[in-house]
């Protein structure tokens, strides 16, 4: 997958809003706390499919969030800020979350300690958006991110990750369908540039030779 340069002083205007970077990660952070309220609404009602597929459902946006972070949002953060300890504490959070999240994979619903487990991810979760949003994001737009780019290539790399998941919306689909195109476009490109360079080279020798 091509990476882009974390840091630059022209802003990509081809994406939108909705493929900053900050913005995808806050919107997905909302998402996800949205869900573990509606999962303690459930906690005394005895629906146990309900709560399975609701569960399943935070365990799987949370598996793509930290893919994404991992692949794409920590390492260009690692180029820009000076401040090892703050990004190896996002990596030790995420290595716990993922400790919880296979832990709850592997208990019954309505078993022992399957509410109270899903309450501590989430209780883990809240702490690491806190400190996400406020001293990590602080530090990279004071770096002078190119959030923009970031963010269109982050947004992709959630959309492949949801789709190997086979939980892809109408959004992750126009994203594909966006990536694929632009992809097609810098194929066709290629061929036509490297023909312009060697007809300019021969134009060139031909006037050099003329000359």
């Amino acid at each position: 997958m091509p990476k882009t340069d974390p840091r630059s002083s022209n802003k990509s205007s081809s994406t939108t809003a909705n493929q900053d970077a900050f913005a995808l990660l806050t919107a997905d952070h909302k998402r996800v706390k949205s869900l573990f309220k509606e999962f303690e609404s459930l906690k005394d009602e005895g629906d146990d499919d309900r709560k399975a597929a609701l569960v399943e459902t935070i365990c799987n946006e949370l598996t793509v969030h930290a893919r994404v972070e991992e692949e794409i949002f920590y390492p260009a953060l690692r180029e820009v800020i000076e401040d090892e300890d703050l990004m190896d504490e996002a990596d030790i959070e995420h290595a716990s979350a993922k400790q919880l999240i296979a832990q709850i994979e592997q208990l019954q619903v309505g078993g022992d300690h399957y509410d109270a487990t899903v309450t501590v991810l989430s209780e883990y979760i809240d702490h690491h958006v806190k400190e996400e949003e406020g001293e990590m994001f602080s530090k990279a737009r004071k770096a002078d991110i190119d959030s923009a780019v970031l963010g269109e290539e982050m947004a992709v790399r959630k959309a492949e990750l949801k789709e190997e998941l086979g939980i892809v919306d109408d959004d992750d689909l126009l994203v594909l369908g966006g990536a694929q195109r632009k992809a097609r476009v810098e194929a066709e490109a290629k061929p036509i540039r490297r023909v312009l360079g060697e007809s300019g080279g021969g134009v060139a020798a031909g006037l050099d030779e003329a000359g």
